[in-house]
């Protein structure tokens, strides 16, 4: 089988790095890539939003099947593309349609999913351009701090918590009125704040059967203790330690098998990843918001932890027979430290030389933000640079021979949240 995973990040990183060890993949190709991707597979210098050269790339490789790892591609239509073009229409893309990638592309669409299905989620309501006055007064009946969300797609940048109502009106209008983020904010979603601890839950359909896969936690803020600015992720730990068994029964009873139940009822088609991020809520499992693709960085510790073959899965999902497959999940916790350019989330520099990865020793590294330079040496290329993954027996051990590992990896202004885990 050929493959062709679509994205550049350290999830692609992870997929490709599982997908390269199946006896099922003949050749392996990644788009755009990074220099990590490059060490087994061949990198296409295409954009993952570019479908027409995606197209061609795709039959002048005999590509049998497209992984797409973004959500924009996704939101954008690229399994509509697929399907509407004869020549592409029989290639299975893991990932799903335009209509369905809506869970993602907008936060409205998901919390009336949520409404329709009885899946527990935030109380909320959603607001226009034109409606900035009854949108202030829907913030007045909610207790701080108070949760605003871009509608469309904002980079993971369209989410504010505010303890303040006059801090919220005014973020209001900057969505609303001003554009803060663009057309992603031309409505907002505001919610009530639900208190508890977060983690995120990875399924697989095909849009019949799923197969839950491990849990993670991740840690979104650039400061120790959670604080300061958000981030793609700087961290991230599978399993969860207090996602017990009696908890993830209520997840999928109240949370997995209504989601794919309710796409099934309403007539929309599913293959590939739902990631569904959670809130603990006393004992309680809440949805803060659903993804249509893998998290980055939890794919970094959930794809490693998985033992069956990857291609076998994809496989299964691409002919409607995920139930016959068998997924197999080691026991042993893996953890992953984020190595970020300094200056990350703001401003930061790229074309930094990366040292020291032929010393990591019982971790594997995946690269994000990298890129080879014209001597074919790894430089960093991104906010985030390398996610650095290891094992053990329970997340302090797996977080100790992470770090051990980081510590050997240098590059100009490297930074690192020294506390992953913190809070376990």
């Amino acid at each position: 089988m050929n493959i062709l995973v679509l994205g550049s990040g350290g999830r692609e990183h992870a997929l490709a790095w599982k997908l390269h060890q199946s006896e099922k993949v003949k050749n392996l190709y990644v788009a755009p890539g990074n220099a990590g991707t490059a060490a087994f597979a061949t990198n296409l210098p295409l954009s993952a939003e570019d479908f027409p050269a995606i197209r061609e790339q795709v039959l002048a490789h005999g590509i049998d099947l497209l992984l797409v790892g973004p959500e924009v591609p996704l939101v954008m239509g690229i399994h509509d593309y697929f399907l509407a073009d004869p020549a592409l229409a029989s290639i299975p893309v893991i990932g799903p349609a335009k209509e369905a990638a809506r869970l993602e592309g907008s936060k409205d669409f998901a919390k009336q999913f949520m409404q329709r299905h009885q899946i527990p989620t935030a109380a909320y309501q959603s607001f226009g351009a034109g409606q900035l006055e009854a949108a202030c007064g829907f913030l007045e009946t909610l207790e701080p701090p108070y949760v605003l969300k871009a509608d469309g797609l904002a980079a993971g940048k369209g989410v504010l918590i505010l303890d303040s109502l006059e801090e919220a009106k005014l973020a209001l209008k900057e969505m609303l009125v001003e554009a803060k983020f663009g057309e992603a904010s031309s409505r907002v979603v505001i919610e009530e704040f639900l208190s508890g601890i977060e983690l995120s839950c990875f399924v697989l359909t095909d849009g019949k059967d799923y197969k839950i896969l491990p849990t993670a936690k991740d840690y979104k803020r650039i400061g120790e203790g959670d604080t300061g600015l958000n981030t793609g992720g700087m961290g991230a730990v599978s399993p969860v330690p207090f996602a017990d068994g009696a908890f993830m029964e209520k997840v999928e009873q109240r949370i997995v098998l209504p989601t794919i139940s309710g796409l099934q009822k309403e007539g929309i088609p599913y293959t590939g990843f739902v990631f569904i991020g959670l809130i603990k809520v006393g004992e309680d499992p809440f949805v803060i918001e659903y993804n249509v693709r893998m998290g980055d960085p939890e794919t970094e510790v959930v794809i490693p932890r998985i033992e069956s073959d990857l291609a076998d899965l994809l496989q299964a999902v691409a002919i409607g027979k995920l139930r016959e497959a068998e997924l197999r999940v080691s026991t042993e916790t893996a953890a992953t430290v984020m190595m970020v350019s300094g200056g990350y989330p703001e401003k930061y520099e790229k074309g930094h030389a990366i040292s020291g990865l032929e010393q990591v020793e019982g971790a594997t590294v995946y690269h994000a933000g990298t890129a080879l330079n014209a001597a074919g040496e790894a430089v960093t290329s991104g906010g985030r640079v390398l996610a650095v993954t290891a094992f053990g027996a329970d997340h302090g051990k797996a977080l100790q021979k992470a770090y051990e590992n980081v510590r050997r990896v240098k590059f100009k202004g490297a930074y690192y949240r020294k506390d992953i885990g913190f809070d376990l």
